[in-house]
């Protein structure tokens, strides 16, 4: 698959064509790409220009064989074990669920993981605190978009944060913010992510309950 040329995308119609996308192909992304979208994910949020952060590349196939089975874990526990439940439901499109069961059972083909992490924040009771890294990450995954390279965010192997922190060789008070695959996509398409109507989640000065 041909990447896309990075500069005939306007900067709004990445902002609204860049859904998650999780079937992601096993093409290898060039080192010269990655780093620029590396580079913009940098150019993001830091809370304070504190930069308490580093970016984890990770292309190592038993490190990715390891955490992908953690993966699947989190995803049996939190979804597997209910997809006729979640189905009937209607609380997840039967195409969402698809394509999240494929990503669990395929994410170690994605050729590429990036964990973004926070440096020194792991005994802190501050719920926000490192919150601004996921702006970075969006930069992250709207320069893979411009080159034509999908991503999702997702943080299902977080049960075994500290089994990931040993692979990962990451200090003790460091902690993963998210895990994003990148790939050219295998399937599906750039699409508009399906939103609920501005008039239903903005609120004008103060909150209100509607019908």
């Amino acid at each position: 698959m041909s990447p896309e040329d990075p500069a005939g995308l306007s900067l709004l119609e990445g902002l609204h064509s860049t859904p998650a996308r999780r079937y992601l192909s096993a093409e290898p992304i060039g080192d010269d790409v990655l780093r620029v979208i590396l580079d913009a994910a940098v150019r993001g949020p830091s809370g304070g220009n504190s930069q308490r952060w580093a970016w984890i590349v990770v292309r190592d196939t038993a490190v990715k064989r390891q955490i992908a089975e953690w993966y699947r874990e989190g995803w049996e526990h939190s979804y597997g074990s209910r997809r006729e439940q979640i189905l009937a439901s209607g609380s997840m499109s039967p195409a969402n669920f698809r394509a999240a069961e494929h990503l669990a059972h395929h994410l170690e083909e994605a050729p590429v993981w990036v964990f973004p992490v926070l440096l020194g924040p792991a005994r802190s009771r501050n719920p926000r605190l490192g919150s601004s890294i996921y702006g970075a990450v969006q930069q992250l995954m709207l320069a893979a978009r411009a080159h034509g390279i999908g991503s999702t965010l997702t943080t299902l192997y977080a049960a075994h944060e500290d089994g990931v922190r040993a692979l990962l060789n990451l200090p003790e008070d460091a902690i993963t913010m998210a895990l994003v695959p990148l790939g050219y996509p295998a399937r599906g398409r750039w699409a508009q992510p399906k939103r609920r109507p501005l008039d239903e989640v903005v609120f004008q000065e103060r909150y209100e309950e509607r019908s």
